[in-house]
């Protein structure tokens, strides 16, 4: 009998350890399964800088792995709309416009669906995750990306009011985002651009305010609020410095030195975008500096010849455009 109760309090002490062991273990492999956001978002930023340095096809490569990574997460499917968006840009916009609101084009292209059905599930994912109280004030920052991105395609596309709505809703979004946490700094790329836009189409603004009581903006905290981000946003520092740049070479604005110095700044940072030097080429023809800006549309037209990617050869199609019209008499293509 003794030896029986030896025996059972062994067994049980062993079973003591081995519950404690297993408690101890089961957190770890939850947190190992468990997908850690602050590692997404690092790995979305490498996204960003692919998306920003003309890869855009690796950068959806970076947003999809994301997804699978994690897939109630609306951040992957953000970053591939946004990837998405770009491409319809390069398809569609005149690249370089001045006018950063102004490069529509009414035709849809061919990524305007896939664009559309990747936003909604990412607004969807990020409204899921906001009803479950979960990381609610990023979770708001990803549902006003949402809508910005929405806006964006409105806008390239010339249609104002659902431009003024995506955009109405958007602002909401990242002012509740920055009210829960004020360090959201990537909330101000939204906000920069609806102040800006708000403040400087007033005609429009004014028109579709009757409609929707859109809110009123701001030109200089637009801008201020670009800025901001330009200098501090963990994910969307990059494209806040291409609006700011874009916003200096309007005619409204005339700060032609600063557009160039952002443009050359982003041209330093994604060397293999040659969207950037055409856009200096075409400051230097507004600032009075034609030759150089011929010789730099003509480096863009020969460095993005034959090339098999969308933007260079978006890029060598404005290139050859703009080249052919000072010069109708040569052959570009």
């Amino acid at each position: 009998m003794r030896k029986f109760r030896v025996m059972t309090k062994t067994l049980l002490l062993a079973a003591c350890i081995l519950a404690g062991n297993l408690a101890i273990v089961r957190p770890a492999l939850a947190a190992t399964n468990r997908p850690n956001e602050e590692d997404d978002r690092h790995y979305a930023g490498r996204g960003v800088s692919m998306m920003m340095d003309g890869d855009l096809d690796g950068s959806i490569v970076v947003a999809q792995q994301i997804q699978r990574k994690d897939p109630d997460s609306p951040l992957g499917y953000v970053l591939e709309a946004n990837a998405t968006w770009w491409k319809i840009y390069y398809a569609s916009a005149n690249l370089i416009d001045p006018d950063v609101f102004d490069v529509a084009n009414m035709e849809a292209t061919p990524y305007d669906s896939h664009f559309e059905d990747l936003d909604r599930v990412a607004i969807h994912k990020a409204e899921a995750r906001v009803r479950a109280h979960e990381d609610v004030a990023r979770n708001l920052l990803y549902e006003g990306f949402g809508y910005a991105l929405r806006a964006r395609l409105d806008g390239l596309h010339d249609r104002d009011l659902p431009t003024a709505r995506a955009g109405k809703k958007m602002r909401a979004l990242l002012l509740q985002a920055l009210e829960l946490d004020p360090t959201l700094t990537d909330a101000y790329l939204g906000l920069g651009i609806y102040n800006y836009f708000v403040d400087t189409l007033s005609s429009i603004v004014k028109f579709l305010s009757m409609f929707i009581g859109l809110p009123g903006g701001s030109r200089t905290e637009g801008l201020r609020q670009l800025r901001l981000c330009a200098e501090k946003g963990e994910l969307g520092g990059p494209e806040a410095k291409f609006y700011l740049a874009k916003d200096f070479s309007r005619k409204s604005e005339k700060q032609y030195d600063k557009s160039i110095h952002l443009f050359s700044e982003l041209q330093e940072e994604f060397p293999h975008n040659p969207l950037w030097p055409m856009l200096i080429g075409s400051l230097h023809f507004r600032t009075g500096n034609p030759t150089r800006g011929e010789e730099i549309y003509r480096e863009v037209y020969q460095t993005t010849a034959g090339k098999d990617s969308d933007v260079k050869r978006a890029v060598h199609k404005a290139a050859s455009e703009a080249l052919t019209r000072l010069h109708p008499e040569q052959k570009f293509q």
